[in-house]
């Protein structure tokens, strides 16, 4: 453990918990998935998959690598030998979003050293939400793959924040989330309270919170919900095993694990008000929708441009708003990298920084593929296979590896070792990990799974040729899985040369 990084506090771990976990998808997509299910049912929908699905399963991951000390590859190894390839399909799986969500971030950045530009656009919407293209020089489509080089200049910016904030692990992540966090917080309060002094905002509220019931008749809301706990939660990506295993053994995880859920939703509903009184404020209320690139880039800065008649004041909330989401994206970036530079590290006894270094590198050229002007259209594929389909099975495999092989009564006790007030009681733990979260991720693939085969003809959009979709879809998916076997392969050919496996056992 002496050779370990370790969190310095137990807020520390907390607050880059959170930081991991409030993301780009907060700010985004949560409003407009609430837009889309009826604002207050989707809100109640969601909080009981987070308690159902989202909060157990976060104490289950966090728990684990904490006993273990070891990172997504040998934590599951350490569940089940057996297990350890789904380990390794986590932190692939990892890999393969990283690569894309650091454009993102690029774009992030791109749009906040051009939000200048918003002061010479106002009440023009149209103009507005064509200058995330613009600059971008993006086709939509498999076509073009010139890379402009302001975009490449945002990448490289990105990259180095990325590889500066988790240059020495948990130490340097420590120091950075005590601003990171606090941040997006207080800039999204400074846009709410604008956005709540606007005329029409009441409108756009009253659709925010107050429910639809008919809404619930959309088996989508349901599908929606779980994915958006699912995904906001980082949970199933390696992340929460590298944060866990730096935890200490006097951490509360069942009271940590409640706090970072809750902070987590909290983001997600400021965000709406945000959202929500901006836009009933601009009268663009039915033009909120769940995409989040179509959100981010192309709705929000046509309100941004009818905010005020002044120029200059448009511009500055602006760059308020893509600040905001700049101190968003980077927790959520660097973190993943660190899961899979945890899991990596543990497994081939390589010093953390050094893999760090190796992942920033080889990510950040495969993420060149996403800044060209065909980038949109690769990252729209990768994404919707990585999440849609990886992310899912992983998640079944997960809780059927610890649900029904491993004592969940020793998670339990792992989740409650330091619990005075709040214990997690079994029945909660038991029935979310060994029925409803893997019945539920098990219906939501078959949900996903149908909806591409039978309602769409086996194309994910009809703008994409078919092999894009194989190459950057089906086979990403298929490596993603094979991983765990592959690496197993040159694991046996290490040890002919004398490697040696850690021997990963649970010390009640």
């Amino acid at each position: 453990m002496e050779e370990r990084g370790q969190w310095s506090s137990r807020l520390t771990f907390i607050l880059a918990a959170i930081g991991s976990a409030v993301g780009l998808g907060n700010a985004w997509r949560f409003p407009g998935l609430a837009a889309k299910h009826g604002g207050g049912t989707f809100l109640l929908v969601y909080l009981a998959a987070m308690l159902v699905m989202g909060i157990p399963l976060l104490m289950m991951e966090i728990s684990i690598s904490r006993k273990f000390r070891k990172g997504a590859i040998e934590s599951m190894r350490g569940i089940g030998k057996k297990w350890e390839f789904v380990g390794w399909s986590a932190t692939s799986n990892a890999f393969v979003i990283v690569c894309y969500y650091s454009v993102v971030f690029a774009w992030v950045i791109l749009m906040f050293v051009n939000s200048w530009q918003f002061a010479g656009m106002t009440n023009k919407s149209k103009e507005a939400s064509e200058l995330f293209f613009k600059l971008t020089e993006t086709t939509g489509k498999i076509e073009g793959f010139g890379i402009p080089w302001i975009v490449l200049l945002c990448l490289v910016i990105a990259w180095g924040l990325i590889f500066y904030c988790i240059r020495n692990g948990a130490k340097s992540v420590g120091k950075v989330v005590k601003f990171t966090v606090f941040a997006p917080v207080v800039l999204l309060l400074i846009m709410a309270v604008k956005g709540c002094t606007m005329p029409g905002a009441a409108a756009g509220l009253a659709k925010f919170f107050i429910p639809d019931f008919s809404a619930l008749s959309d088996p989508t809301l349901l599908v929606d919900a779980i994915g958006q706990v699912f995904y906001s939660l980082s949970i199933m990506m390696a992340i929460m095993f590298a944060y866990g295993s730096y935890v200490g053994d006097d951490a509360n995880v069942a009271a940590d694990a409640m706090i970072i859920a809750f902070s987590d939703m909290a983001v997600s509903v400021l965000s709406g008000v945000v959202m929500f009184a901006t836009m009933g404020g601009t009268g663009m209320l039915d033009d909120i929708t769940a995409s989040g690139i179509g959100t981010a880039f192309l709705v929000y800065p046509q309100a941004i441009v009818n905010l005020t008649s002044i120029g200059w004041l448009n511009a500055l909330f602006g760059a308020i708003f893509y600040l905001m989401l700049i101190t968003l994206a980077i927790d959520s970036a660097f973190s993943i990298v660190e899961g899979v530079s945890a899991a990596v590290s543990d497994k081939f006894h390589i010093k953390p920084k050094k893999v760090t270094i190796t992942v920033c590198i080889i990510a950040g050229i495969i993420s060149l593929l996403f800044v060209t002007q065909s980038g949109l259209a690769w990252l729209d594929i990768v994404d919707n296979w990585a999440n849609s389909f990886n992310l899912i099975v992983i998640g079944v495999l997960e809780c059927v590896a610890i649900g029904w092989t491993f004592s969940l009564r020793k998670v339990l006790n792992e989740v409650n070792k330091n619990t005075k007030r709040f214990k997690a009681p079994y029945w909660w733990l038991a029935s979310s990990i060994k029925f409803v979260s893997p019945l539920l991720l098990a219906a939501l693939f078959i949900w996903n799974v149908v909806t591409l085969f039978v309602q769409n003809g086996g194309t994910y959009n009809p703008d994409y040729p078919i092999w894009a979709q194989i190459a950057a879809g089906w086979a990403v998916t298929i490596l993603v899985f094979l991983s765990g076997f592959i690496a197993k392969a040159i694991i046996n050919s290490k040890k002919k040369k004398g490697f040696v496996e850690d021997e990963v056992v649970w010390k009640d």
